[in-house]
This record gives C-alpha cells, structure tokens and sequence, in this order.
C-alpha cells in the first residue's frame, strides 16, 4: 500500500483487511509529524519521526492507564492471530469475574 507522510511517499505492506486501519495509523502519524514541522524548531525529518513517535507513545500510555485493568489487557494483547486473539483476552477477563462472583462454594445464588 503507498501511502504519504509529511509529502513523501511510502510504500507499506499490510495483512488482507488491515488497510483501513493502517491508514488511520499512517494519518495519526502524519498530524503528528506535521504538527512538530509546522511547530518550526526542529527540521530534520529524523528528529521529527522521532518526537512524534515519542509523543504518540505518551499520548497511548496515558489512554492506557486510565483504562478499566480489563480492557488494559484487551488493548495490549497480542493480535498475532486476529481478532480470536483479542476475543480470548476478552473471554478469560469474563471468566475470571465469573468466579469472583461465584466465590467459593462455585454458586452464583
């Protein structure tokens, strides 16, 4: 897939159906390197991938922690696999709740 950031062109390989959301990445990318070129103070390219991944990274850690635990471990699974990767953190977050709730004797009521 070819894409643009900051007016250079890139040309991307992508998973069948990860194209939309390789897009939206490589337009988080771009505003975010646009933002710290336009900001004037810094103009080499290097300098500026690397402040925008920088700032990126923080602006995820910060989504992350105030995140519930549950959904925490959602995000950050790994999705090597898909989607079936991420429903299986799902399903184990919704087992463990499950036996809380049963406590110990393994009754809900």
């Amino acid at each position: 897939m070819e894409v643009q950031i900051m007016g250079q062109s890139y040309l991307l390989g992508c998973p069948d159906g990860g194209e939309a959301g390789l897009k939206a990445a490589v337009e988080r990318v771009d505003a975010a390197m646009c933002k710290i070129r336009d900001g004037g103070k810094v103009k080499a390219r290097e300098r500026i991938a690397v402040l925008a991944a920088l700032n990126l990274a923080f602006d995820l850690g910060e989504k992350e922690a105030h995140m519930p635990l549950d959904t925490q471990a959602a995000a950050t699974a790994p999705r090597t696999t898909g989607e079936e990767a991420y429903q299986a953190v799902i399903l184990n977050s919704l087992l463990k709740r499950l036996d809380a709730a049963m406590g110990k004797d393994g009754r809900l009521i």
